[in-house]
């Protein structure tokens, strides 16, 4: 193999170790609303700290997926599915190039969010902090019952939403009504993942939340948080944190949807195991169009 294609292959192997493909389409959303509403909140334009704190949320997130990738390769490759969509496994990267690229993000999203500002910074070391322990074995937060959601919510979703708002401003207020849905969203997602891939955990002798308490009462938990969520997003709305008139945006895009029918897949692209699993996609779909227009609003200072 030439140095060409060696390089090609590892710079492949890179780019599948991070999965970015699964992240994108909620760190933007989640890191812009996070942005907006600490601009809105001082008064002030949005400027280059946008885009870092983007690119910063974009990494940490990269990093907690690569290391996951790292430490569950010897599980991976006993199925065939998996084994192919890890680089360590599939061969493209061994674990110490996984480990160097890795640390190399996460080396980076410290130095950005240090860049932003002090709030920024702490929020950021402790998304780092808890996307390394959640996979890294001696630790694995995954593992722990409630703890596994509770650290999963956090550096994927609430976290990523503080980071942009501190980023801008630094007196949350009723904003917090606004993270803790976005943690809550987290929590439902996370509690359906553990639901979908039950037997299979169950089998490799996990013991996360919905193993401990059960199919049942892990799906009551599941649509609570849900629930819970949208019931703070709508106070949220009543209290003009986020804006009155963008209610009008999901009101005029989702009922597009009704005129297809919903996929049988979750956003994964693995079969839905209930109903609300069908509707992610759609529903991501909506957040990201909604809070689009409302930055595009606010670049164009028509708000």
């Amino acid at each position: 193999m030439s140095y060409v294609e060696l390089l090609s292959v590892k710079t492949r192997g890179i780019l599948r170790l991070t999965r970015w493909k699964e992240y994108i389409p909620w760190v933007l959303p989640l890191t812009i609303i996070g942005c907006l509403l600490g601009a809105t909140n001082r008064q002030v334009e949005l400027d280059w700290r946008l885009a870092v704190v983007i690119l910063a949320n974009t990494l940490v997130v990269a990093y907690a997926f690569m290391i996951n990738d790292i430490e569950d390769a010897p599980d991976d490759a006993r199925e065939a599915h998996r084994a192919a969509k890890n680089a360590i496994t599939n061969g493209e990267l061994t674990p110490r190039q996984g480990w160097a690229a890795s640390l190399t993000v996460a080396a980076v999203s410290f130095i950005l969010y240090a860049i932003i500002g002090v709030w920024p910074f702490v929020i950021g070391v402790l998304t780092l902090a808890l996307s390394h322990f959640y996979s890294w074995k001696p630790i694995r937060l995954k593992a722990w019952p409630v703890a596994d959601v509770l650290s999963h919510s956090l550096m994927l979703s609430g976290l990523l939403f503080l980071a942009g708002f501190f980023a801008y401003s630094s007196t949350p207020g009723l904003v917090w009504l606004v993270a803790g849905f976005a943690t809550l969203i987290s929590v439902y997602g996370q509690l359906y993942n553990q639901l979908r891939d039950y037997e299979m955990d169950k089998a490799a002798g996990l013991k996360n939340t919905a193993i401990t308490v059960g199919p049942r009462y892990a799906k009551l938990l599941m649509y609570c948080s849900a629930g819970l969520a949208f019931a703070m997003l709508l106070y949220s709305v009543w209290m003009q944190v986020i804006p009155l008139w963008l209610i009008s945006v999901p009101l005029v895009i989702a009922p597009i949807f009704f005129f297809f029918r919903p996929p049988t897949t979750d956003m994964r692209g693995t079969q839905s195991i209930e109903v609300s699993g069908s509707i992610q996609a759609h529903m991501l779909i909506v957040a990201n169009v909604t809070i689009a227009v409302w930055l595009v609003a606010v670049m164009l200072r028509l708000v």
